[in-house]
């Protein structure tokens, strides 16, 4: 049996107000997430990112505030951690992982990291075209920069060999802009494009990730919808067509939401403004309650 903490975190890196993912976190846990996924609810961390300049040191688009997120979310997840919490983090954008995975490195001295994700997000502050955050949360996690939030999340939050980065499709897009490739780091890390989890099969990659990553130790599942297909689901701010439909997330998503192995997890950019009768969230919420049936 596992106690579950929901800790929202209303961040948006677009830097703007009010309103996107920002607000995910307020609507999900109307429609029920707390109670799906058999979780105590913290609130929402006191976070905004706002500003529309990018800092000329870190490329970041509103660099203090995501700077300072990183801490508070570091500080919190480390703390539910410590408790003997599983916490699970209602984002918010892909901003929130490198304090998510942080906190929980620096309760339990290393962790893994499935991240099931439309992008890569190898961007840093040179090579993203916005700015914005959420491009770069696997550079940052791997200690690659930029070097300013590094040093917020105390260092990388996880070795390449611990990473499975899975369902993404922006290969020719980030080819295009210079963005790192994951095949040019050493060690390569796990990496399986949409049409890789379809050859495999969904339940199977899902259940080899969560074997792998089970025999380094504890894992974080970080899920942002975007790996949905935007007729799918089009409550995000990042539509691409070719990604998964619900049937194939929940199969890849079931084995890692069961492992023994997760110690916590963070959903992202759900824009709740483009799901006028809230058919994306409550989707979501379904497609999240594996967990609460491990913490039961």
């Amino acid at each position: 049996m596992v106690d579950q903490v929901l800790i929202g975190v209303p961040v948006d890196s677009v830097g703007r107000s009010p309103g996107g993912a920002e607000d995910g976190p307020g609507a999900l846990r109307k429609l029920g997430l707390a109670d799906a996924v058999g979780a105590m609810d913290r609130g929402d961390l006191e976070l905004r990112i706002r500003g529309e300049e990018r800092d000329p040191d870190t490329g970041i688009l509103a660099s203090a505030d995501v700077l300072t997120a990183t801490r508070a979310i570091r500080s919190a997840v480390a703390q539910a951690v410590s408790e003997g919490l599983r916490p699970v983090l209602a984002g918010g954008c892909c901003s929130e992982l490198p304090g998510a995975l942080a906190g929980a490195r620096d309760s339990l001295g290393g962790v893994g990291l499935a991240y099931v994700d439309g992008h890569l997000d190898l961007y840093d502050g040179r090579t993203s075209t916005t700015g914005e955050a959420a491009d770069m949360p696997i550079s940052v996690v791997l200690g690659r920069g930029p070097q300013a939030w590094v040093d917020a999340a105390g260092g990388p939050g996880a070795g390449a060999e611990s990473v499975s980065i899975l369902g993404y499709r922006d290969r020719e897009e980030s080819i295009r802009y210079g963005m790192t490739q994951p095949e040019d780091l050493d060690p390569e890390p796990d990496h399986r494009p949409v049409e890789a989890l379809r050859g495999t099969g969904l339940e199977a990659t899902g259940s080899d990730v969560a074997a792998r990553l089970g025999r380094l130790g504890p894992f974080w599942l970080h899920f942002d919808v975007d790996v949905l297909d935007q007729d799918t689901f089009p409550a995000t701010d990042y539509l691409m067509p070719g990604g998964l439909g619900w049937d194939e997330a929940e199969a890849l998503l079931g084995p890692l939401l069961r492992s023994t192995h997760l110690i916590g997890a963070s959903i992202a950019c759900y824009n709740p403004a483009k799901d006028p009768g809230l058919a994306c969230g409550r989707a979501l919420v379904e497609a999240l309650s594996p967990l609460g049936e491990a913490a039961a």
